[in-house]
């Protein structure tokens, strides 16, 4: 779900004068690096490799939404960039989006994101964009590889062209959050909130690892702390600002929040709840902290020291209620700082990184390759690479290639045969050059079509050794020798090559 608290006048961000980046900054768009509050952003194109780009009229943009690159092709599956990461580290992740009537609609389209091979969520800013607000989402997770594709993708309410305005990358301590399994899970940013505050978003340099944090307030009172505020030990560093403001209520009465303001929808959450007695001296601060009527911790003594508790995945669904109860013999009321409810999401999984790598570098030696060859090759499964088709279960492979007629040239790496599930490869139809690769290590391969390509050289012997195969079409290349014994005599073997082939001795009769 998207976060609407980020407004596109330039007034309302919070002036990070001289700050240092937090990490990959994105300027979606953008034909030059750029500066905004003091952050350094770079342009998108040495990160993706698709889509056009545009600049908006609106007047008094902030400079990271009067530049947008949006995705016209209605063929690709998928528009990914890939960012550079560290194997192992965790990493938030920030899409921003800003409409802006770039199409010349009214409305804005309806599309999802994904997350390597994770559908992270669908982008309606619809709700955003009539208030002239742009919108965000978040989600943490963990690199799995030296890169990490962040990816657009057409659904079934797409109208118009998916579009991004600004992509941000930072890294975070693998000792924040450290109760999730970041090897199963994601966390996608549902509220992060200080509360007691009404300013603009906290951020960096406040935030070290620039999450985010909005302003809250609703009718309970407010209480303002003046002295030095520190946040050290807390668990999930969150920034120190947070605990200068906070929401109270005076006793005997409990301190009831509706938070967020909207509904969640039912599934799992990680929730955070942030406190710290504004008082130097004096009574103990004792109350019981309860859920939608479930009791979330109980007998929770808030100090100077400040403390956190949290569930890493507390089931919720609808309107949120959080009742802090002040406890048996407290003598001051409860109070509250900030805030974080993250939805738990389950990986999709992964393609087995054995056939990843091949098809990467299977697409280096090739061109004109569909412009979706990015990301996860076969996950999420709807937004898998155009001509791949790929296993069912929880170990997924590549089991059949079928790019016939799209174009393709460059040669055919021999590296293709560490694909070692295909059963099928269908790629006629195309201008593809160079030698036949050794094929025989895929042992379960039934059908290989080369046909009407520009292939050179000797047809490989070792063809002959694949006992499965049934159908191989060779016929219109530039192929010389002679066709092998192997394949002449094979039972029940469909091959065809001729015409168009230099081939001596060819099989009198062959099919064509």
């Amino acid at each position: 779900m998207s976060l609407s608290l980020f407004f596109i006048w330039f007034i309302a961000l919070p002036a990070f004068l001289n700050a240092q980046s937090p990490g990959l900054l994105l300027d979606c768009g953008a034909p030059r690096p750029t500066s905004e509050a003091g952050l350094q952003w770079l342009p998108d194109s040495d990160f993706i490799n698709t889509g056009n780009t545009t600049s908006l009229s609106t007047p008094h943009i902030r400079t990271t939404l009067s530049s947008l690159r949006y995705f016209p092709d209605t063929k690709a599956r998928k528009f990914c960039y890939v960012l550079p990461v560290i194997k192992g580290a965790r990493y938030l992740v920030r899409t921003t989006f800003f409409y802006g009537s770039f199409d010349g609609g009214e409305t804005p389209p309806i599309f999802d994101q994904l997350v390597e091979g994770t559908l992270w969520s669908t982008v309606n800013t619809s709700s955003d964009y009539a208030l002239n607000l742009s919108s965000y989402y978040e989600i943490m997770v963990q690199a799995t590889g030296k890169s990490l594709s962040v990816c657009l993708a057409r659904n079934s309410l797409t109208r118009s062209h998916p579009f991004i305005s600004s992509l941000e990358l930072t890294q975070i301590g693998n000792s924040v959050y450290n109760s999730t399994d970041f090897s199963q899970h994601a966390l996608a940013t549902v509220a992060r909130d200080s509360f007691g505050y009404g300013g603009p978003i906290i951020r960096y340099p406040d935030d070290h690892f620039d999450r985010f944090w909005g302003p809250f307030t609703d009718s309970s009172p407010t209480v303002n702390k003046t002295g030095n505020v520190s946040s050290t030990g807390f668990w999930n560093m969150p920034p120190a600002r947070i605990f200068k403001t906070s929401l109270t209520s005076n006793l005997p009465n409990p301190l009831e929040l509706q938070w967020p303001l909207f509904p969640l929808p039912n599934s799992s959450y990680y929730v955070a709840l942030y406190f710290e007695d504004n008082r130097e001296i004096g009574s103990s601060r004792v109350f019981n902290v309860s859920v939608n009527g479930v009791t979330f911790f109980r007998n929770l003594n808030v100090t100077t020291s400040g403390v956190v508790v949290f569930a890493t995945m507390w089931p919720l669904s609808g309107h949120i209620q959080i009742v802090m109860t002040p406890a048996e013999g407290s003598t001051v009321g409860p109070l509250i700082n900030g805030g974080e409810i993250l939805q738990v999401l389950m990986l999709g999984g992964r393609t087995v990184t054995r056939d990843v790598i091949a098809l990467e570098v299977m697409k280096r030696s090739l061109a004109k390759v569909p412009l979706d060859w990015q990301g996860d090759p076969c996950l999420p499964r709807q937004y898998s690479w155009t001509g791949v088709t790929c296993s069912e279960g929880s170990r997924i492979r590549v089991i059949a290639l079928n790019l016939t007629g799209l174009g393709l040239s460059g040669s055919l790496s021999p590296r293709i045969a560490n694909l070692t599930a295909l059963s099928d490869i269908w790629l006629g139809n195309n201008n593809l050059s160079g030698s036949i690769p050794d094929f025989s290590p895929l042992r379960r391969l039934v059908s290989l079509h080369l046909e009407n390509n520009q292939f050179s050289g000797e047809i490989p012997p070792t063809l002959g050794n694949i006992s499965g195969l049934r159908e191989l079409w060779l016929q219109n290349n530039n192929l010389t020798g002679v066709v092998p014994n192997s394949l002449q005599t094979k039972p029940g073997l469909d091959l065809r090559v001729s015409p168009g082939n230099r081939l001596v001795n060819s099989m009198p009769g062959a099919a064509t």
